[in-house]
């Protein structure tokens, strides 16, 4: 949000509600949603005063291990690293390149490939196998993050429902608004916990799947 002016572009002395304000205008979250988000941030922050936005890094606040684009937090260290890498970048946006659905596949390209939550869902198995176990928060955490973002840009191609990959790639590896995004509609709170149940329910079918492989 500071790359883009919705917040002081320093990222400093932000009170909660600059950052809903924020969240609301870059996103076009619901005042419900945005305040939630702003005021859980902080409480889980343990801060009353304004923050600066490097704070929310801070790991095993609202950061968390498992980030489907950032490595782990190095043990010992207090804040989590910024760098996004591009290889977690790479295997994110394949897990939507399977080509399940009807007129997807590589051969379409990125703004015919959509990220769903079935697709969230497997990156997130992966991605938890290969790091520290989450506690039930942070995992939901994890799971919300995306809830979020599905809700936001959901759009459509052909029979397909989700984000278009180019999409993704813009926002989570280059951290800047899709160029070709605009809102069509406020992303409500309940919404936004009803894809996180989905993305929960997806991923315990693959483990349940799993599982059964090796029984």
């Amino acid at each position: 949000m500071a790359n883009h002016g919705y917040i002081a572009r320093d990222g400093k002395n932000l009170s909660p509600w600059d950052l809903a304000c924020g969240l609301k205008a870059c996103y076009n979250l619901s005042t419900p949603l945005a305040l939630f988000l702003s005021i859980g941030g902080f409480l889980l922050l343990r801060r009353i005063r304004n923050v600066d936005l490097h704070e929310i890094g801070r790991h095993g606040r609202i950061e968390h291990d498992a980030s489907l684009v950032h490595r782990d937090t190095p043990k010992g260290q207090k804040y989590a690293p910024i760098e996004i890498e591009r290889g977690l970048v790479d295997m994110l946006l394949v897990e939507a390149k399977t080509g399940d659905e009807e007129g997807e596949g590589l051969e379409y390209g990125d703004k015919r490939i959509l990220m769903d939550a079935t697709d969230v869902a497997r990156a997130r198995v992966r991605r938890e196998k290969q790091c520290p176990q989450l506690d039930n928060m942070h995992a939901e955490i994890a799971r919300g993050e995306m809830g979020i973002i599905l809700g936001v840009w959901e759009t459509h191609a052909g029979t397909n429902v989700g984000v278009p990959v180019e999409w993704m790639r813009e926002w989570i590896g280059h951290e800047r608004l899709p160029s070709e995004w605009k809102p069509t509609h406020v992303q409500g709170l309940l919404d936004v916990v009803s894809r996180a149940k989905a993305i929960r329910t997806a991923m315990e079918g693959f483990r349940a799947a799993e599982v059964g492989k090796k029984s």
